[in-house]
């Protein structure tokens, strides 16, 4: 349909007055010209009559609700750029607005600047008739969180779904960055095709290569007969390169070659093969940090954060501690009676290093002790008991402490003390990072934000096992 000098810049549709307000007032600031309404029958009949350039759309309103009256604006005004507003973020929302064809997603409250810079690029993004076109809808059941980190989590898998780019997932050991992953393949136009996840880190560093890429017989001692690698079996769905910072320099090269020629090449052999693959790697480790120590290539790290999902940990999203709790025990157990108000305020209070992971494993753990009873604060273990606040506090004093003493003693300024506080406080911390995940080497790298070499080269030089 035809604009035309009538249409007004942005409808503002929201039953709440205090919103249209304040976005009508941001908007005319900059020269927008903005009209409301109240409901989204009253909307529908307003793009009727004449469509405006974008459309600012609430979930919860009176009557039609905004997800189902997108239907009505795609079929007036399908070129019209719809950002969508609610203050009762689900991933499941998320998903189906820009599924149904939003052009974002904005989580209340937010930011006026925030929403002043989605709906100016909708309307230059629409002026250059780069809109895309929705695709069908699936919900999301893998991952909660009412929390606006995990809102902004949920709105760029809705994004990553949509198309094929290559996306880097970042977070701590513990988040669920598998889950993110599947949920982008099973969302995506491969969601019925392979999903392969390849957790680099559990591989050994010479066993990289030939699992990735296959290998022909003989390649190499003990390769007794062809191979097919995990890029192949992936063909057409999608491969996850779980630990991505763990890939050897040299097969970093044939990954940034698949990446940019879309070419497989497997060991022993000189043929090449061009699999439909989509990637998704994940990570704990600062890759951007390991570009600049050398380890990881700079042009493969471009190459894998094409789009990027950063998902915070538990720590700074407590306020669905509760929501995850109560999901958890559903999936555990079916015996348990009664989570107490206490409780609820015990899992708040936990430090939760381990993250989600950690936290599903405690109640697993209280689940057990509490034997279908009321699950109760003394039926956690030691290791997920809130932190004393103090303890935590108290260690810079401790450090100055020793530093002062240290000084004290000394004739002339040291010229080592960054080395003498590391073999003081490394130990311990390696030891302690070791009991917490039963001696796996590969979980305490994990947890500390280190490869594997890295803590081996730690353990060894201070005889820690």
């Amino acid at each position: 349909m035809k604009q035309n000098d009538d249409a007004c810049d942005v409808l503002i549709v929201d039953d709440e007055h205090a919103v249209c307000w304040s976005l009508s007032r941001a908007l005319a600031s900059e020269g927008r010209k903005t009209e409301t309404a109240a409901s989204a029958e009253q909307a529908i009949e307003r793009c009727r009559q004449t469509p405006p350039r974008a459309i600012l759309l609430d979930v919860r309103l009176p009557g039609m609700d905004g997800l189902t009256a997108m239907d009505s604006f795609r079929e007036l005004a399908p070129r019209v750029p719809i950002i969508v507003m609610t203050a009762y973020g689900q991933l499941s929302t998320a998903v189906s607005a820009i599924e149904k064809g939003a052009f974002d997603y904005l989580t209340k409250p937010f930011d006026l600047d925030d929403a002043l810079k989605s709906v100016k690029l909708a309307l230059d993004t629409a002026e250059h008739g780069n809109l895309s076109s929705p695709t069908s809808s699936q919900g999301f059941e893998s991952l909660l969180g009412q929390s606006a980190p995990m809102q902004e989590v949920f709105k760029r898998i809705a994004l990553a779904a949509q198309s094929d780019a290559t996306v880097l997932i970042t977070g701590e050991s513990g988040v669920g960055k598998d889950l993110v992953a599947q949920a982008i393949h099973r969302h995506g136009r491969r969601g019925n095709k392979p999903f392969v996840p390849v957790h680099v880190g559990a591989l050994s560093p010479s066993l990289v290569e030939s699992e990735l890429f296959g290998h022909v017989k003989g390649a190499f001692t003990g390769a007794s007969d062809h191979r097919e690698g995990l890029i192949s079996l992936a063909d057409g769905g999608t491969l996850f390169l779980d630990e991505v910072a763990e890939i050897p320099p040299l097969v970093q090269v044939k990954l940034l070659r698949l990446l940019e020629q879309r070419e497989v090449m497997p060991v022993g052999s000189g043929r090449v093969t061009h699999p439909d693959v989509r990637i998704l790697a994940a990570t704990h480790q600062d890759l951007a940090r390991l570009v600049e120590e050398g380890t990881f290539r700079r042009d493969l790290y471009y190459r894998l954060r094409v789009f990027d999902i950063e998902i915070p940990p538990l720590r700074d999203r407590r306020e669905d501690i509760p929501l995850l709790a109560d999901h958890f025990l559903s999936q555990i157990t079916p015996r348990v009676s009664h989570v107490s108000e206490e409780v609820y305020a015990h899992l708040l209070k936990g430090p939760w290093i381990g993250n989600v992971r950690e936290l599903r494993n405690a109640l697993e753990s209280a689940a057990l002790v509490a034997r279908g009873g009321p699950l109760l604060p003394d039926h956690f273990s030691e290791h997920s008991r809130p932190t004393s606040r103090g303890s935590v506090d108290s260690l810079p004093h401790a450090v100055r402490a020793w530093l002062r003493e240290l000084l004290a003693q000394e004739e002339l300024p040291p010229r080592d003390l960054y080395d003498r506080l590391l073999a003081q406080v490394e130990p311990a911390l390696l030891e302690e990072t070791l009991r917490r995940v039963d001696g796996s080497r590969q979980e305490a790298a994990n947890w500390l934000g280190l490869n594997r070499t890295t803590v081996r080269k730690k353990l060894n030089r201070y005889g820690v096992e």
